[in-house]
């Protein structure tokens, strides 16, 4: 192997590193170390002008090897990766070293310890990156077809957009019908537009079109496979199974490439709070909906009270939309009756955007009143058979109110759906602290998981609104389609590698693989362990725990691991 041409490219990333860390002199120290041909200092090195500077160094200095000492790895290492390709360097030969958020943003107080640990973290990145060596990616078909996890509109959305690029698309619903919730909903903001008007047409569509298969009353019992190869099987949601179109009476097994989450979410049900479930005329928003869209709703007293069952202790979070639904709501009532009273009890108002601060302006020149409420002292309702009045203090006047009422409506939050734990289980992807699936990364990654070819969009991700949810929708869509069209994926090769000579069977590293890529295979009279290549994240789960020392993580070698330990202590 050719002796090591080391670049190092140490960034000062604004002043998140370059106002703690001497940059200047961690450059002029990295010129000292061994192997090192070139080394410089960027003030964005993940800017345009970084990249070119790697590159241009690659082919200036003949560099074989790259080191970026800058931010985290697991935004920006795919960025100089493609960078070190492009210049004609395997990617695989690229170190990444975090002198930002293990260095700089942790010792904000101590710039000469930050300095210091800066050259220790990059000497330890040189000393691996001597040893760094070339790998290549497989390549593995993919079946040209997705699955879509929900019939919603965001779900429906999704496998209009996949069958309209000409992909087979599996679209499985636990009901009985296409809808999900937006059937129960009157109308929808800030346009006012007649829901039905909107998930009418969507459902003819997706029933119409020869690309997409249809699958009611169920549920998908199990996923086994990988990217490009999922194997996945359908069974009845209910024990009865059912008859007609689209209705499984059996388990149904199918193949597919991709899969796109959008089973949304369940709105609360405040049992035992504000009279819910005691007095008749206490109602959910969507309740109130339901009356709307039928008809059945009248009402000249409307007390709305927002937050019921949100941001408490036992849940802490905003359900972002809620506001919105019952501004909307309020705003419907004084639109068909304008001498109706409607009073919104509210903690406060999220009605972010232009469109809903202007949508929340209007109903107050409409007539709908707001009422700041603490949460201290939460609204009562009284009544006797049913809810008569409400008592309220009002934080802006200082004093308690009391308001006659003919309906008591309550704003709850969307909830997660009582089986995510169950398909975050089965398709092997996270779930929030609130119960939420949970995407690979906010900004960069938010319709995906960190397992790939899974993505998700919708309410199931968080809760959303109409328009949210369907251009998650659609980027959901975008991201499974890429290797679909593409007919293979590439693996990172940072993979296992299992020694058969060595191994002795023990098996301790299957189970034990938090993605399901280890298994036994009979080689010559005795059982081995074996890496799914497709399977693997190289997270070095099994390569710890194996006993014999049989199973090698590429890329992170134990003679890498020792040669940074070493330059450490040393």
């Amino acid at each position: 192997m050719e002796e090591p041409r080391i670049g190092v490219f140490v960034c000062h990333c604004g002043i998140n590193i370059g106002a703690y860390v001497d940059v200047p002199k961690v450059v002029e120290y990295v010129k000292t170390l061994p192997n090192v041909a070139h080394a410089e200092r960027n003030l964005f090195t993940c800017s345009e002008e970084g990249i070119s500077a790697i590159k241009k160094g690659i082919k200036e200095f003949n560099l074989n090897r790259v080191i970026v000492a800058s931010c985290t790895p697991r935004t920006h290492e795919p960025l100089f990766r493609a960078a070190c390709e492009e210049a004609g360097l395997n990617k695989y030969l690229f170190e990444f070293v975090n002198i930002r958020d293990q260095c700089s943003w942790v010792h904000m107080r101590e710039p000469e310890e930050a300095t210091q640990k800066a050259k220790d973290l990059i000497r330890m990145g040189v000393a691996k990156a001597r040893l760094l060596q070339p790998m290549e990616e497989i390549e593995i078909p993919v079946t040209p077809a997705a699955l879509v996890m929900g019939g919603g509109v965001t779900g429906m959305s999704a496998a209009l957009n996949l069958a309209n690029q000409g992909f087979e698309v599996h679209l499985v619903e636990k009901e009985k019908e296409l809808g999900g919730t937006l059937l129960s909903v009157n109308r929808l903001f800030t346009t006012n537009e007649d829901a039905s008007k909107l998930i009418g047409p969507l459902v003819r569509k997706v029933r119409a079109h020869s690309k997409i298969k249809t699958y009611l009353s169920t549920k998908v019992k199990d996923v086994s496979g990988f990217i490009g190869n999922f194997d996945v099987t359908l069974g009845p949601s209910t024990d009865k199974g059912g008859r007609g179109e689209g209705l499984l009476s059996k388990e149904n097994k199918i193949k597919t490439g991709t899969i796109i989450v959008a089973t949304g979410a369940e709105v609360l049900k405040p049992l035992g709070q504000y009279g819910y479930g005691k007095f008749s005329n206490v109602v959910t928003q969507l309740e109130l909906e339901e009356e709307m869209k039928t008809g059945k709703f009248a009402g000249q007293n409307v007390v709305m009270i927002n937050c019921v069952g949100a941001r408490v202790p036992e849940r802490t979070y905003c359900s972002r939309i809620c506001c919105m639904t019952a501004i909307k709501n309020a705003s419907l009532i004084k639109e068909n009756n304008h001498k109706a009273k409607v009073w919104i009890l509210h903690r406060d108002l999220m009605t972010y955007g232009v469109d809903f601060e202007s949508y929340y302006r209007k109903s107050m020149e409409q007539g709908v009143r707001f009422v700041r409420y603490d949460l201290e002292k939460p609204p009562q309702v009284i009544g006797n058979g049913k809810a008569e009045k409400v008592k309220v203090w009002h934080q802006l006047m200082g004093r308690e109110v009391e308001l006659p009422v003919d309906m008591v409506v309550l704003t709850t939050p969307l909830i997660p759906r009582a089986d995510n734990e169950e398909i975050s289980k089965m398709l092997k992807v996270p779930l929030s602290e609130q119960g939420f699936f949970l995407e690979a990364h906010l900004k960069l990654m938010p319709v995906e998981f960190a397992t790939d070819g899974i993505y998700i969009c919708g309410s199931a991700r968080w809760p959303t609104d109409t328009v949210e949810g369907i251009a998650q929708a659609y980027a959901a869509a975008a991201k499974a389609a890429i290797p679909l069209r593409r007919g293979y994926v590439k693996p990172e090769a940072i993979t296992s590698f299992v020694d058969e000579d060595m191994c002795s069977g023990c098996g301790i590293c299957v189970p034990l693989c938090p993605y399901k890529a280890m298994e036994l295979q009979g080689k010559n009279g005795k059982k081995v362990a074996h890496s799914i290549t497709a399977l693997c994240k190289g997270c070095g789960t099994c390569g710890a725990a194996c006993p014999a020392g049989a199973i090698t993580m590429n890329h992170f070698r134990d003679i890498e691991i020792m040669a940074q330990i070493e330059a450490l202590v040393v």
